[in-house]
């Protein structure tokens, strides 16, 4: 940390280190990252609003197929959100551009 010197004008005085938010360590500016990890939440949540949406609507005709259809298309559907949330959520913690 900095040091300050007693006091009066004539005396020597270090300022203390600026407050780095993660933005600035990373060479971006502090609100200049922050927007991606918003967007990302807003993203993920309307389009796993609509997976959700999807799958249900569907899930009315697999009912009434076989109990091996039920089960492969269960099965699919409950996993399939995996791959997509997890290339959000890294898009979201990249640094750069």
């Amino acid at each position: 940390m900095g040091s300050y010197a007693a006091s009066g004008p004539a005396a020597t005085e270090t300022t203390p280190p600026l407050r780095r938010g993660l933005g600035e360590a990373a060479g971006a500016g502090h609100i200049a990252v922050m927007p991606r990890p918003i967007l990302a939440l807003l993203i993920g949540t309307f389009g796993f609003l609509l997976y959700v949406g999807v799958v249900v609507a569907l899930a009315d005709w697999v009912l009434q197929l076989h109990w091996t259809m039920q089960l492969v298309y269960f099965a699919v559907a409950g996993i399939a959100w995996v791959k997509p949330a997890r290339a959000l959520m890294f898009w979201a913690a990249r640094v750069g551009g």
